[in-house]
């Protein structure tokens, strides 16, 4: 909903586990959801650009030598009426064929980056995964899936005042239903922002980052203007007006959950589908 990356991914088979190996992210920050969260409807120039862009995808991927590949949509093409539409002109110009996720999906997509896996199985843990249209939530109990869900909360939604009270309502009553009995939790969190508000912090790889530091992170943003915060602190210009939205997001989740710190692995949908595929 906000930008849609290519990830090229070595996958080396010998050992007792597959090996995953990044070769190269590309980001296009065409913003999907600017359109679709405030007209219901992509755009033709957001149409083109995503064209464009799959094409180019597409060329990256043969000269990479790519054996498969899965293209995936998320919140901003869910909710975009001619969706369908675009999808085949997309296909028609890169001979790309995306397919629209729903929240479940998505969810499930992320949760295949074998998260479950590294986590203490006597302790229990908040999936939060924070993207320009939606939030996943995933509670992990006992090394299963307890809930999952997805909710209609995100960056871009933010941006433009598209998220309800009712719908911060339901969000936080879920929380606080579903997690009651899992205390004390510590959450993961996912996406762009998160990992920038991370490298903000200067914590170590492996090491929390506390609920108290996204805070300060936070309020520290705040004190500048969109345009102040690429000049002066070199964010991109994409993330310059995301990252507020997407801390409150990451703040809301962690107060109503009575979580004070959070685990940031760096991996999200994309590396889901490199694990499916």
């Amino acid at each position: 909903s906000n930008a849609v990356r290519l990830l090229l991914c070595n996958v080396y088979e010998g050992g007792p586990e597959p090996v995953f190996k990044k070769a190269e992210l590309v980001r296009m920050p065409i913003r999907l959801g600017e359109d679709a969260f405030r007209f219901r409807r992509i755009s033709e120039e957001k149409k083109n650009q995503l064209a464009k862009t799959m094409k180019a995808f597409k060329l990256l991927m043969d000269v990479f030598g790519a054996i498969d590949y899965r293209a995936c949509a998320t919140a901003a093409m869910r909710e975009a009426e001619n969706n369908l539409e675009v999808i085949r002109y997309v296909k028609q110009q890169s001979g790309v064929e995306i397919e629209i996720i729903d929240g479940k999906t998505e969810a499930q997509i992320i949760y295949s980056n074998h998260i479950a896996e590294h986590l203490a199985h006597d302790q229990s843990y908040l999936y939060i995964d924070v993207g320009g249209g939606s939030t996943e939530l995933t509670l992990f109990a006992e090394g299963h899936i307890a809930a999952s869900q997805s909710f209609n909360i995100g960056t871009i939604r933010l941006l433009h005042d598209q998220v309800s009270k009712e719908t911060w309502g339901y969000f936080k009553d879920w929380i606080r239903e579903k997690t009651k009995a899992h205390q004390p939790l510590t959450a993961i969190g996912s996406g762009g922002n998160i990992n920038k508000i991370f490298k903000m912090a200067d914590r170590k790889e492996n090491k929390p980052l506390l609920f108290s530091k996204i805070q300060e992170t936070y309020y520290f943003l705040k004190e500048f203007t969109v345009e102040e915060r690429i000049t002066t602190l070199g964010l991109n210009p994409d993330r310059a007006d995301v990252i507020v939205p997407a801390a409150k997001i990451f703040l809301a989740v962690m107060k109503t959950a009575e979580i004070d710190k959070i685990l940031v692995p760096q991996i999200g949908l994309s590396d889901g589908i490199i694990h499916l595929l």
